[in-house]
């Protein structure tokens, strides 16, 4: 790796450059321009990528953690939803990394369903707090390509994608991620890195890809007994599941034929389990679910039965 001390962006670069764009940062795009060299590298580390490895961004802004990508000797393809970023960036790692191979697409990454150039192997990307765990999900399930995650979101967040079962934190995001991956957390992020500095600190979390379950349900389903289980987290699983399967008697019969006790509530489960309790669903063949959830849809209301 070259030394990146001339190409990376510093503060004022990333001010002077988004002044002159006109750029400023909203929160409904979840733009916080990472402007920290040190940070920028010590993302590149930890993702571990190979010289010429196909990696996709989700994100890029300005360009800052896109520089530290192609100074790696990484093949970069970034999706930029801000048509006057992905405008530039282009021109900005031309211009500061000479004979860089980087291509952006301008789009929603929720929308992207393909990428030009070879299929990505790894996804490193500093992820829009507002929609990340959907962007994660999204990328995961459309790109089987993918062997390697790192992304960095906000540190609540990051804990929930790693939880284990048990933990009072596990919930959606968790056993969506562990379908598809592996997941640690990966190191923590301050504030003072970003330009606006938000009010959360970050966290890096890594995941590695894995073959889903072995189940006869397809992920639909399984997904769609996951929303049921956590819609009110304090619910038994029979109380919680009873809409999905039609009555309180149906879904512990259910349950019991998937080996799972019907008064456990759905934060003890491991993936493979829920994938065994979708398995007994017989009229739910494509159930209408969402790819992942919000930092706020998954604080379930509570309710016990």
């Amino acid at each position: 790796m070259n030394d990146t001390s001339s190409a990376l962006l510093g503060p004022a670069e990333i001010r002077d450059l988004a002044g002159r764009l006109g750029v400023r940062p909203t929160k409904t795009l979840g733009q916080n321009f990472l402007h920290d060299g040190g940070t920028v590298r010590k993302i590149v580390r930890t993702a571990g990528l190979k010289p010429g490895e196909r990696v996709v961004e989700v994100g890029p802004g300005l360009g800052s953690l896109t520089l530290g990508l192609v100074e790696a000797g990484a093949s970069v393809v970034a999706i930029e939803i801000d048509p006057v970023l992905a405008g530039q960036i282009a021109d900005t790692v031309r211009t500061r990394v000479p004979g860089a191979d980087f291509e952006v697409v301008l789009s929603d990454a929720l929308d992207v369903t393909e990428l030009p150039g070879e299929p990505p192997t790894a996804l490193v990307a500093n992820l829009p707090y507002n929609v990340a765990v959907p962007v994660l999900l999204t990328m995961l399930e459309r790109f089987d390509s993918l062997e390697r995650v790192l992304v960095m979101v906000q540190a609540e967040v990051a804990d929930r994608i790693a939880a284990v079962p048990g933990n009072k934190i596990y919930g959606i995001p968790s056993v969506k991620a562990a379908w598809y991956a592996s997941a640690r957390r990966a190191g923590t992020i301050g504030r003072n890195v970003f330009w606006p500095a938000p009010n959360v600190d970050s966290a890096l979390v890594y995941l590695e890809r894995r073959e889903p379950p072995t189940t006869t349900a397809s992920r639909r389903q399984v997904f769609a007994v996951v929303d049921a289980a956590f819609a009110q987290r304090r619910k038994t699983l029979r109380a919680a599941l009873s809409g999905v399967f039609g009555s309180g008697a149906a879904a512990e019969a259910a349950l019991r034929a998937a080996g799972v006790d019907p008064g456990a509530r759905g934060e003890t489960l491991v993936v493979e389990q829920f994938a065994r309790i979708a398995e007994q669903l017989r009229d739910l063949s494509d159930p209408q679910v969402t790819p992942g959830t919000s930092v706020s849809d998954t604080d379930e209301q509570e309710g016990d039965e």
